[in-house]
Protein backbone atom coordinates (compact mmCIF):
# COMPACT_ATOMS: atom_id res chain seq x y z
CA UNK A 1 0.00 0.00 0.00
CA UNK A 2 2.85 2.39 0.74
CA UNK A 3 4.25 1.88 -2.77
CA UNK A 4 0.93 2.95 -4.33
CA UNK A 5 0.88 6.11 -2.23
CA UNK A 6 4.51 6.80 -3.13
CA UNK A 7 3.74 6.22 -6.83
CA UNK A 8 0.83 8.65 -6.74
CA UNK A 9 2.94 11.31 -5.02
CA UNK A 10 5.86 10.87 -7.43
CA UNK A 11 3.50 11.17 -10.41
CA UNK A 12 1.92 14.24 -8.81
CA UNK A 13 5.31 15.91 -8.37
CA UNK A 14 6.30 15.12 -11.96
CA UNK A 15 3.06 16.63 -13.28
CA UNK A 16 3.66 19.66 -11.04
CA UNK A 17 7.19 20.18 -12.36
CA UNK A 18 6.05 19.96 -15.97
CA UNK A 19 3.26 22.42 -15.16
CA UNK A 20 5.83 24.84 -13.72
CA UNK A 21 7.88 24.54 -16.91
CA UNK A 22 4.79 25.46 -18.94
CA UNK A 23 4.10 28.43 -16.64
CA UNK A 24 7.68 29.58 -17.19
CA UNK A 25 7.11 29.36 -20.95
CA UNK A 26 4.06 31.59 -20.57
CA UNK A 27 5.98 34.12 -18.46
CA UNK A 28 9.22 34.22 -20.46
CA UNK A 29 7.49 33.87 -23.87
CA UNK A 30 10.36 32.28 -25.79
CA UNK A 31 9.95 31.68 -29.50
CA UNK A 32 9.58 27.95 -30.11
CA UNK A 33 9.97 26.90 -33.73
CA UNK A 34 9.13 23.37 -34.86
CA UNK A 35 9.73 22.43 -38.50
CA UNK A 36 9.80 26.11 -39.44
CA UNK A 37 6.49 26.94 -37.72
CA UNK A 38 6.16 29.13 -34.64
CA UNK A 39 4.36 27.30 -31.80
CA UNK A 40 1.69 29.51 -30.16
CA UNK A 41 1.37 29.97 -26.40
CA UNK A 42 -2.20 28.70 -26.01
CA UNK A 43 -1.16 25.00 -25.86
CA UNK A 44 1.01 25.87 -22.85
CA UNK A 45 -1.94 27.55 -21.13
CA UNK A 46 -4.06 24.47 -21.78
CA UNK A 47 -1.25 22.25 -20.47
CA UNK A 48 -1.04 24.31 -17.26
CA UNK A 49 -4.73 23.73 -16.56
CA UNK A 50 -4.63 20.00 -17.35
CA UNK A 51 -1.33 19.28 -15.59
CA UNK A 52 -2.33 21.36 -12.56
CA UNK A 53 -5.57 19.41 -12.28
CA UNK A 54 -3.77 16.08 -12.54
CA UNK A 55 -1.17 17.17 -10.00
CA UNK A 56 -3.76 18.22 -7.43
CA UNK A 57 -5.99 15.21 -8.08
CA UNK A 58 -3.18 12.67 -7.65
CA UNK A 59 -1.84 14.41 -4.54
CA UNK A 60 -5.29 14.45 -2.98
CA UNK A 61 -5.87 10.82 -3.95
CA UNK A 62 -2.59 9.76 -2.33
CA UNK A 63 -3.62 11.32 0.98
CA UNK A 64 -7.04 9.68 1.31
CA UNK A 65 -7.49 6.89 3.82
CA UNK A 66 -9.20 3.65 2.67
CA UNK A 67 -12.48 4.64 4.41
CA UNK A 68 -12.45 8.04 2.70
CA UNK A 69 -11.79 6.38 -0.67
CA UNK A 70 -14.86 4.20 -0.22
CA UNK A 71 -16.90 7.29 0.72
CA UNK A 72 -15.67 9.31 -2.28
CA UNK A 73 -16.68 6.55 -4.71
CA UNK A 74 -20.30 6.88 -3.66
CA UNK A 75 -22.75 4.22 -2.57
CA UNK A 76 -22.19 0.74 -3.93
Amino acid sequence: MKSQILGLRVASVIFGLIMLAQVMRLVIRPEVVVAGHLVPLWPSALAVVILGGLCLWLWKLSGLHPYEKAQSNGPS
